[in-house]
């Protein structure tokens, strides 16, 4: 089974079974990220994180599975991190919480700097038990002016201020 049919048919009952970890990982990326419209939230599936940063009118969730989009509100792109269909330089704040270890890593970080606009600020969340755990946050630091903060499940990197 693919992930995204996977996701679309547990689209329904994700945040039930994710949505306390994940507003505690969200938690943390509030008290440290200065947020800047417009947002983009990358794997955004039910939009739970987007719709998390209520003061932020601007935002949009993007993720490959419409079965989850199809549980949020608000503005939404049914899209891979791989291929975000943003023109250059559109989002000030760039989020993606849980959703980078479904990615080609190397093609995610280049959409990534492509829609971010100058001074854009950064928060990633990685599954530590990803097989691609190390390589991700290897990628990630590289890549972004990042510092690292710790939650139970994920490393949470948040741009450094």
């Amino acid at each position: 089974m693919k992930n995204k049919d996977y996701y679309s048919i547990i689209a329904n009952s994700y945040n039930e079974l994710h949505e306390k970890e994940q507003l505690e990982k969200l938690s943390i990326i509030k008290k440290h990220l200065k947020l800047k419209e417009p947002l983009l939230d990358i794997g955004a599936g039910t939009g739970l994180s987007t719709s998390f940063f209520k003061a932020v009118k601007d935002k949009v969730a993007l993720d490959p599975s419409k079965g989850m989009l199809k549980q949020y509100k608000g503005k939404k792109v049914c899209a891979k991190a791989e291929d975000i269909p943003f023109p250059d330089k559109t989002f000030s704040t760039i989020i993606s919480v849980t959703a980078l270890h479904h990615t080609n890593i190397d093609k995610a970080i280049k959409e990534i700097k492509r829609v971010a606009k100058p001074g854009c600020r950064f928060a990633f969340t990685i599954l530590k038990k990803s097989k691609t755990f190390k390589k991700i946050k290897e990628k990630l630091m590289k890549n972004f002016r990042l510092k690292v903060y710790e939650s139970d499940k994920d490393l949470i990197l948040i741009s450094e201020k």
